[in-house]
């Protein structure tokens, strides 16, 4: 289904929250027009003992949060800006597949829709357009918590939609309906992103080593950063240059046979 030109019809409350349970089994998604942060919303949450499967979608986030605290307010309706959260069962050492899980869904639900979408290590989306540049559409924020039924994962996700380039919150970035003529309608895309991201999740915790295999070679063939000349800026400030090579078992970027579990990724051009 196809929305508005500006992408800014509202969600559609009512039919969220009566989604076929056979295709988001156990997850329940609450609407709320206005929110500082959903993850912070769904962490409070979570320490006060919700169940795995809560999400929290703002019409309107005004202070999101991203990697190294930068933060940002989205325009109302003009994004899909919503919050996860999960329990896994899986080893804390697995968990780091977690943001690289959530923006493979992404991906895969943009594709869906007829869009060209990548997944950049280890938390972007990155949209192409017609001028041959890619550019970020959805950002990954996957936070720890400590709760009083054990540790739970909240796993944030912005993904710009109806916003106009004049307010998009840096250059680097793109929304669908800059890239793309038609604008997905959000209750739909939202839908299809979360199946894609429950669908992985499921595969991931119950699969075993098989099951991380095979979410690896998915999210491989997915990412553009494989294969590319890449500059990334460690957490101590130290960068370390070379070609991305693929992704260990733990979701660490390979970088010339040195594993990354943390850092910014900037993809190199190099120039022939």
């Amino acid at each position: 289904m196809i929305s508005d030109p500006a992408g800014r019809s509202p969600l559609d409350a009512a039919r969220l929250a009566s989604v076929d349970p056979d295709v988001l089994p156990g997850v329940r998604i609450e609407v709320v027009e206005e929110a500082a942060s959903t993850n912070v919303l769904v962490a409070e949450r979570a320490r006060s003992g919700a169940p795995e499967g809560l999400v929290v979608v703002a019409e309107h986030q005004t202070a999101g949060r991203g990697r190294l605290d930068r933060t940002w307010d989205t325009p109302a309706r003009s994004a899909l800006t919503f919050s996860a959260l999960l329990r896994p069962t899986a080893p804390a050492q697995s968990w780091p597949w977690l943001p690289l899980l959530a923006g493979y869904a992404v991906d895969k639900a943009l594709k869906a829709a007829g869009f060209e979408p990548s997944v950049k290590w280890p938390n972007d989306v990155l949209l192409a357009l017609p001028d041959g540049q890619s550019r970020k559409v959805a950002g990954i924020l996957v936070e720890r918590i400590e709760t009083s039924s054990g540790p739970a994962a909240v796993v944030g996700v912005g993904l710009n939609v109806g916003m106009t380039a004049e307010e998009l919150p840096v250059p680097e970035a793109t929304s669908l309906a800059v890239a793309g003529s038609a604008v997905p309608d959000r209750t739909d895309l939202l839908i299809d992103v979360l199946a894609s991201m429950w669908e992985s999740y499921v595969a991931w915790q119950e699969g075993g080593d098989l099951g991380g295999m095979r979410l690896a070679e998915s999210y491989v063939a997915a990412c553009s950063t494989i294969g590319r000349a890449v500059r990334v800026v460690l957490p101590s400030g130290e960068e370390l240059t070379g070609t991305a090579t693929g992704v260990d078992r733990s979701g660490r970027l390979l970088v010339d046979g040195t594993a990354v579990s943390a850092g910014d990724v900037i993809h190199v051009r190099v120039d022939r």
